[in-house]
């Protein structure tokens, strides 16, 4: 979220420039996306405030996707592409 808030942060300095120049296709093209900012902000915060950190997705640490990763070995018994592509 501290990306999104920088970017809006952008918008509306770029908005009032916009503006203080006459560039008035500018300041349209800056608007929308300003709205379409602050409606993704407000579907973010909302979101936070909905749901308990405990619940967000983890990453996945790499012993555990070691773990679940087939070796070269079973992929050259399954005659994987992979075998295929060896000297």
């Amino acid at each position: 979220m501290p990306r999104l808030e920088e970017i809006h942060a952008n918008l509306l300095d770029r908005l009032q420039e916009a503006k203080e120049q006459g560039w008035l296709g500018e300041v349209a093209a800056i608007e929308a996306s300003l709205a379409a900012a602050e409606q993704k902000l407000a579907a973010m915060r909302d979101l936070a405030t909905r749901t308990p950190p405990s619940t967000w997705a983890c990453p996945i640490s790499a012993a555990s996707s070691r773990a679940s990763t087939p070796s070269s070995e079973t992929r050259m018994r399954r005659g994987s592409p992979e075998h295929y592509n060896e000297g």
